[in-house]
Formats: structure tokens, C-alpha cells, sequence
């Protein structure tokens, strides 16, 4: 069936690019790949025409179709839009050269948090923050799309999606503000594998004003939240809800490779063209970019858009990979060393969900820490495991070095195992023969192993 997960990508333009979507299907063992299960298509939030992503659902469960908020000039207005917040996918573009992230946070601002009855002021909070909010035009060898972005800093830095801008060709970006001024910008770097891309000003206005950045650690489900973006091409559309779960694994592909994200799922309505915008909380602060949506496919091959779920990059991975690409163009990626399936794992009386551990390569951390083939992870650092897909999201959004502390269930009993993650190496080259039959593990999808194994980037 097809994977409902789509991308709210960019809205069609004159300049339109389309990426196929990808759906995951059952196979056997292959390195670092879980085995596909069905998923509903996943596409770009921006305005490429392109099929959008399909994410990864649980094993045993059908796939919801991720789709990109992106649109592109040749399909139909709806369509042609980019989504701020992709279902669970990306936008349609391509990784390009990034640059470097101002490192001073901008001051924060003092905006009403509530009316009287604990309600936020909406509006209040909408006057502060849309002048920070930005379209963003695409024109690609392809064509051409719409998506979003948020300013970051006062030099002109914008922080977006890869799928919205990483295919553009050069002189191929437009920056509309929300005052109706439109800039060019250059491409400083992209990060395909968490969908997370800057790109600069050419020339930076002096009364630009950047966002100020929250603490996505902080969220909690039930909160109150704003998506701010360019759906169907419609600039500064604002849209509200609440926070309706954290840390929803969602995957998304196309024919870069595959994004495997936790992700914050809200029911504020975001679009093909909501790609790369912001989510505030009620305080205006940055917490999430929008990158893709889950929808009902229709007869003609399409998607019904918003269905209230939606999903956004958490702030603090965003930032963390955008200051990288701003110091040298490129992204670090964590790495574990081992091939997943989804399974369940008996300890202690009690069943549980978790990553069941396929292969460990030699010489990974996964194999200094002394996992081995059969094991289950069914949590790290507390937070549960309840799959492939979901070990591979917390994996891919911790950063090189980081120590995190896996639970695994072995011979009916859990212990723990503390593991340093490391620098992913470039699979791609070794890997290619074998990736061409890509056959993987029953229950699993290539999108749900973690990022060292998949060798994405």
C-alpha cells in the first residue's frame, strides 16, 4: 500500500523538480539495512513534482505515507507549493554547499505568552515572529519549487530543508521577506541524511531579524505550538496546534537516500510549501522546521495534504547540524556498527518491543561494547525502543562522541551496555556492489538501520 507519510514540500513553481518516493518492503538480511515493511508515501514539502519519501511504520503494521512539503511549477496549485513540515519526508532538493553558522544566538525577545485563561496570544506572538519567516524560491536542472525557511542570525544565514534547496542550480535562489522584499541567496551547505540545509543572504539587509532558537529538549506533549510558512505559495500563513507526541520515528526517501528522523508530531496544518519553516512554541521561540506531513494517498496517485499530522526536525538537532555546515559545508554523523530488524524480546515475565540486532560489523562501537547478533535494544538512555526504525532516529540525532547507554535484552534478562558513538565512515564506495540487489532483513527497512551502517550522507 502506499505510504501515507509525505512531505508538506514546496508548492509547484516555474522551476519544478520531482523525487521519486520510495516505499519499503519485506526482504532478508542485508548489512546495516532493516528489512522494509509497507509504507505509505513520503514527499517533499517543497514544489517539486517529484513522488515524496516513504516513511517506516512499526513491524507487523502498515507504513503511513510521509510526504515532502514541497511543490513544483508543473503540478497543480495544491500541489505545486512547497509543505513546510514534510510527512515524515523531505523536501525535493538536493544537498548543496553550506556555510557557516553565526555563533551568538539572537537576543531573545519578550513576547505575551498567554491571555488571561492560560490561552496563548496567538497573534501577539505571530506580530513578533513572522518578519523571521521567509519563502523560499527554488530553480533546479529540473524545473523549479517553493518551500520555507527561518532566519537565524543578522548575517543572513537561513536554515531550511535539504529537500527544498539541495538540487538548486547556481543563482538559483530567491528569498522572499515577509515585508515583500526578494533576495538572492547561495547555498552553504546540506545535511541529506537529517534533511537539514542553510543557505545565505548575498546581501544581508540591516533590519533583517532572526528567530531566536528554543530548547526542543523542553517540549512536551500537549503544548502549544505555531507553524509559520510558504504552503501552496501562500507567504506568512500561520497555523496552530499542539504537540501531539515526541520522538515519532519518521522515515522518509528519495533518490538521495533515505532521512530517518524523531521527530515532533503537531496537528497544526502545515502543506506542500511549509517545508523548511519554523515551529514556535508560545513564547516565539524556534522548537522544530517543518519537513513533512502523513496523508491519505487519493485515486489519481496524489494526497489529501493535512490530515493534523504533521512533523518537524527537533530545534536542537537542527541547530547543532546547521552551525556545522556553516563552519566547514559539511555534517558529522554518529555511527553504531549494526544491521536491525523490528522484534520483541521476553524479560523478566514481561514481552517488549525493540531493535533486534542482525550483524555487527567488526571494529564498530557496537562490537567494542560486546553486542552481538540476537541481541534486542529495547531502550537508550531510558528513552524506549520500539524498533528498527526508532533505534536508527535516536542514533542518527546524537552527535560524534556521544556516550548513550543501551538497553538490551539477552537470554531473557536486560542489562545495560554504554557505547561511544563515532564518526560514520563513507560506506558508499565498499558497500555498491552489494547495495545493487539491496535486499533487506525481514521486518526491517534500509531506512531504519542506524546511519553508519546505511552509509547515507
Amino acid at each position: 500500500m502506499s505510504n501515507p507519510w509525505q512531505y508538506p514540500g514546496p508548492q509547484p513553481h516555474p522551476f519544478d523538480q520531482r523525487h521519486p518516493a520510495q516505499q519499503h518492503q519485506q526482504g532478508h538480511p542485508a548489512p546495516q539495512h532493516p528489512a522494509p515493511q509497507h509504507h505509505q508515501q513520503t514527499r517533499p514539502a517543497h514544489h517539486y513534482p517529484q513522488p515524496a519519501p516513504v516513511a517506516v511504520a512499526p513491524a507487523g503494521a502498515a507504513r503511513t505515507p510521509w510526504i515532502p512539503l514541497v511543490g513544483t511549477a508543473t503540478a497543480a496549485a495544491v500541489a505545486a507549493s512547497l509543505l513546510t513540515a514534510g510527512a515524515t519526508g523531505a523536501f525535493d532538493a538536493e544537498p548543496a554547499a553550506t556555510g557557516a553558522v553565526a555563533e551568538e544566538a539572537p537576543a531573545s525577545r519578550t513576547v505575551p505568552a498567554t491571555l488571561p485563561g492560560e490561552q496563548p496570544d496567538w497573534q501577539a506572538v505571530a506580530d513578533d515572529v513572522r518578519a523571521s519567516v521567509v519563502a523560499i524560491q527554488v530553480r533546479t536542472a529540473q524545473g523549479g519549487g517553493q518551500g520555507s525557511g527561518v532566519v537565524i542570525d543578522a548575517e543572513g544565514r537561513i536554515l531550511t530543508n535539504h529537500h527544498v534547496v539541495g538540487e538548486a542550480v547556481e543563482g538559483g535562489l530567491q528569498v522572499g521577506l515577509a515585508d515583500g522584499r526578494v533576495l538572492e541567496a547561495t547555498l552553504v551547505g546540506t545535511d541529506p541524511t537529517r534533511d537539514v540545509a542553510v543557505i545565505q543572504l548575498v546581501d544581508t539587509p540591516e533590519d533583517l531579524q532572526p528567530a531566536e532558537l528554543g530548547d526542543s529538549e523542553a517540549v512536551e506533549v500537549g503544548a502549544p505550538v505555531m507553524a509559520v510558512g510558504n504552503p501552496l505559495g501562500l507567504d506568512s500563513t500561520v497555523t496552530t496546534g499542539i504537540v501531539s507526541a515526541l520522538d515519532r520515528p519518521v522515515t522518509t526517501g528519495d533518490g538521495g537516500g533515505t532521512v530517518v528522523t524523531n521527530a515532533i508530531q503537531i496537528d497544526a496544518a502545515i502543506n506542500p510549501g511549509n517545508s523548511g519553516g519554523p515551529l514556535f512554541d508560545a513564547q516565539g521561540r524556534v522548537i522544530g522546521i517543518n519537513s513533512s506531513i502523513a496523508s491519505m494517498p487519493t485515486g489519481n496517485g496524489g494526497s489529501a495534504g493535512s490530515i493534523g499530522l504533521g512533523f518537524a526536525i527537533p530545534s536542537t538537532l537542527a541547530e547543532r547540524v546547521a552551525a556545522e555546515l556553516v563552519e566547514d559545508g559539511t555534517a558529522s554523523h554518529a555511527f553504531l556498527g549494526v544491521s536491525l530488524s523490528d522484534g520483541t524480546a521476553e524479560t523478566d515475565g514481561e514481552v517488549r518491543r525493540g531493535a533486534v540486532i542482525e550483524e555487527v560489523t567488526d571494529g564498530t562501537p557496537a562490537a567494542q561494547a560486546g553486542l552481538r547478533a540476537g541481541d534486542v535494544v529495547v531502550a537508550i538512555d531510558g528513552d524506549p525502543v520500539r524498533g528498527a526504525e526508532s533505534l536508527t532516529a535516536f542514533v542518527r540525532e546524537r552527535a560524534v562522541g556521544e556516550d548513550v547507554s543501551l538497553t538490551v535484552a539477552r537470554d531473557g534478562s536486560t542489562s545495560a551496555v554504554d557505547v561511544t558513538l563515532v564518526e560514520r565512515p563513507d560506506l558508499r564506495a565498499q558497500e555498491a556492489p552489494q547495495q545493487a540487489p539491496q535486499q533487506a532483513p525481514r521486518g526491517f527497512d534500509p531506512g531504519d538501520l542506524p546511519p553508519g551502517l546505511f552509509g547515507q550522507g
